[in-house]
């Protein structure tokens, strides 16, 4: 089974890119981020004509996730559900094969010391919170983290040191999510070494340069990495005309 996530930055915008990307890498699970449009807006039938189905928890301009699936998906939720207050269209659930899903848009948090920096650790810890009271057995978090775990995750870790994506305060909020549930990091499983990114800044030449970040991850309990045998980051359709600023991640699993 090839599970994937990208981070689409607007699926209307680049709904030929999904449906092309759709027909050649053939996962049987996507997990998209920044959706960019409600549910009734979705290019569904578009979707479905490449032979999968879609369930989608969008937002008007900002935000929005969904599941394209070639399966049937069992048990689909929208949003943490925690008893929060919070009307961003960032997480949706589902179950397929037995083990439990969940595509996740985590906030950028903009700048360090803004409303929306502080909002972003508040909601890691939430979603931590969440899932060590679920306690799911078998689990696979996929998505865009907005951060970079790692010093090999980024480009330049000077520049970064001290800006958003990168800074200790986010790393350690993905790391207590990681380690709480005793997590594998999917891509780190089958790639130790650095230079290889899922995002870069559309500014700058920093696709070419290579100058990137990776902040798209698969994170899987213990006995789902057991199974993953591949993982790898799809670097060619971030190619193109008019592409996303992200590239597809995927995994395999036995």
């Amino acid at each position: 089974m090839k599970i994937a996530t990208w981070n689409i930055n607007s699926v209307r915008a680049r709904i030929d890119r999904l449906v092309g990307w759709l027909k050649s890498a053939q996962p049987d699970v996507l997990f998209l981020q920044e959706l960019k449009c409600t549910d009734a807006e979705f290019p569904r039938e578009a979707v479905e004509a490449a032979g999968y189905r879609a369930e989608t928890f969008g937002q008007k301009t900002y935000n929005g996730v969904a599941i394209i699936s070639r399966h049937p998906v069992a048990d689909v939720v929208r949003g943490m559900n925690d008893g929060v207050d919070d009307d961003h269209a960032r997480v949706i659930w589902c179950t397929v094969g037995g083990v439990r899903m969940c595509g996740l848009y985590a906030p950028n948090g903009q700048a360090v010391g803004s409303p929306a920096y502080a909002y972003k650790l508040e909601w890691y810890a939430r979603l931590t919170k969440l899932l060590v009271k679920q306690q799911h057995a078998e689990l696979l978090l996929c998505g865009d983290f907005n951060v970079a775990p790692e010093e090999l995750d980024v480009w330049d870790p000077r520049y970064f040191a001290d800006k958003t994506l990168f800074t200790p305060p986010e790393r350690a909020a993905f790391k207590t999510l990681r380690d709480s549930l005793g997590l594998v990091d999917a891509y780190r499983k089958h790639h130790s070494e650095g230079g290889k990114f899922s995002w870069w800044d559309y500014r700058l030449l920093a696709f070419p340069k290579n100058t990137g970040l990776r902040i798209d991850h698969f994170l899987l309990s213990r006995g789902v990495a057991d199974r993953c045998t591949a993982a790898d980051i799809d670097r060619e359709a971030r190619k193109g005309k008019l592409p996303s600023d992200h590239a597809p991640v995927w995994v395999q699993l036995a």
